[in-house]
């Protein structure tokens, strides 16, 4: 299994912001954009709109965990930019996880259903 790295220079996010197509839904917005390798590089960005640094933090915590235990199920070799909505800031971690798959499924980098009852 190929594990999905971190995007961390401020020059990748801004290549997938210009470069990259994105779509939204009511807690988060994800831009994709391929990058050539057969894995993954993720990002979150939390603006100080959506709270304290105790709220980014653990709403960041919460997209992470759900990319994470979900990381079979997406396309590799994308560079994915996940930014965290202002609405965001008191979600469920299911509701999260929900937002994170919507928006894999609209953007069809998603490879199978998931199978979790």
């Amino acid at each position: 299994m190929v594990f999905s790295e971190s995007l961390r220079k401020n020059a990748d996010f801004q290549s997938v912001y210009r470069k990259g197509r994105s779509l939204a839904n009511r807690y988060l917005v994800m831009y994709i954009l391929e990058n050539g390798t057969n894995c993954n590089r993720i990002g979150i960005s939390v603006s100080k709109k959506v709270g304290n640094s105790i709220v980014r933090h653990r709403t960041k915590r919460l997209v992470k965990e759900a990319y994470r235990l979900h990381e079979d199920m997406f396309q590799h070799g994308l560079d994915i930019v996940v930014v965290i909505r202002q609405s965001a800031n008191k979600i469920s971690y299911w509701d999260t996880k929900s937002a994170l798959l919507h928006l894999g499924r609209l953007h069809s980098i998603i490879n199978k259903e998931e199978t979790e009852g």
